[in-house]
């Protein structure tokens, strides 16, 4: 990804005033002249960064999704019958025999 992004912008050595105000209007956003210039200074630092991370030798380093492997907990999916059904179905604004009534949504 890194290497991507440093293509994307590998002929830019400072980002203007101009291509921020441009950036900011497509994204309608208003910013002040201040903003503008922090958000210059901002960005050629973060192309600064790019730059760094570029120079390190990552060729023996295995792809990973995380930063820390996560391992789900399953519990096993077993059946129960309720014992007490009727009470489920008392709860219920409407019922009908052993089914919740609930009003038709499809016209016919």
């Amino acid at each position: 990804m890194v290497k991507l992004i440093k293509r994307l912008f590998i002929k830019m050595s400072r980002i203007s005033r101009e291509e921020v105000s441009k950036v900011a209007k497509l994204a309608k956003l208003k910013l002040n002249d201040k903003q503008i210039e922090n958000h210059s200074i901002q960005i050629e630092k973060i192309l600064d960064y790019i730059n760094q991370l570029e120079k390190i030798d990552t060729n023996n380093v295995p792809y990973t999704t995380r930063a820390i492997e996560v391992i789900n907990n399953f519990r096993s999916d077993t059946t129960e019958k309720y014992k007490n059904r009727d009470d489920i179905l008392d709860l219920a604004p409407s019922r009908e025999d052993d089914f919740f009534k609930v009003p038709k949504i499809i016209k016919e």
